[in-house]
């Protein structure tokens, strides 16, 4: 275990035991290019056992939570769709919040647009309340042309998350820090990322597991968007070592998480000794 620079003599000893509720990370803790992590069907399981509230959180805005959990499934991975939270999600939440049935012009798949949808947010070209950009498969020339307009002449800038590019098995691909970032350069004007590192993400996914701070752990496998977050957001945070960032890389950073661990295979091990 690697304690946590500067953190409390208590939280160096954080086990898994003493966790209420768990915010987890889904690529590189759960799944690595389409396969399950080792560990990672057991630790759910435990947390199942003792009804331990948890939430899998994703900064992928391309899919429904309905189309997320089959994917999962698919992958050896059983998670119910209401235990899942994306930037997209979270993204439509804050709108709802910010404007309360407004409107938007998006430029994002069916995972954003549902979301926006089930807050009561009508997706329109003419005057809307925001400009939303998210992940998006296929690219339209008179789209981006389109928000580029609108954005240059006023409407607010929001994108699900800052992240240049997502996994697939083939290789990195385009995500929506990407597309926000072709966008910024045509307007000057950068958009409002809700998605980590923003810890408005984490704060909404606590709200529905009606979840507290104080005993509430995030594991993410990314120093600069898991940890970081859940730093911010006053959560416990682990560092898994099966997916982005690795141990020497810690070091670097100027923050540090509570604990470093190869794989949740671990904190499956200390809930199994309970």
């Amino acid at each position: 275990m690697t304690p946590a620079r500067n953190a409390p003599a208590d939280e160096t000893q954080l086990n898994a035991r003493d966790v209420a509720s768990w915010l987890i990370d889904m690529d590189g803790v759960l799944v690595r290019e389409d396969h399950p992590i080792e560990g990672a069907n057991r630790f759910l399981d435990l947390l199942r056992g003792r009804s331990t509230p948890f939430m899998v959180l994703t900064n992928n805005s391309l899919f429904t939570r309905r189309d997320l959990s089959a994917r999962l499934k698919w992958n050896g991975i059983e998670v119910p769709e209401d235990s899942i939270w994306t930037s997209a999600l979270a993204t439509a939440g804050f709108l709802a919040d910010q404007h309360p049935h407004g409107s938007a012009y998006v430029i994002g798949e069916v995972g954003l647009t549902t979301a926006l949808h089930e807050v009561g947010y009508t997706l329109t070209e003419k005057e809307p309340d925001y400009v939303v950009v998210g992940e998006i498969r296929s690219y339209s020339f008179e789209r981006l042309t389109k928000a580029v307009r609108l954005i240059s002449s006023g409407t607010p800038f929001i994108a699900t998350n800052p992240d240049p590019t997502g996994p697939s098995v083939d290789g990195p691909l385009p995500a929506t820090g990407a597309v926000a970032a072709l966008i910024s350069q045509a307007t000057g004007k950068k958009p409002y990322f809700v998605g980590k590192p923003n810890p408005l993400m984490i704060r909404s996914a606590m709200r529905v597991l009606h979840a507290h701070s104080e005993s509430t752990a995030m594991v993410g496998d990314r120093m600069d968007t898991d940890v970081v977050a859940g730093l911010e957001a006053g959560l416990h945070t682990i560092l898994v070592l099966s997916g982005v960032s690795g141990a020497d890389v810690v070091k670097h950073y100027p923050y540090q998480p509570t604990r470093v661990i190869s794989s949740v295979a671990e904190l499956a091990d200390e809930l199994e000794t309970a």
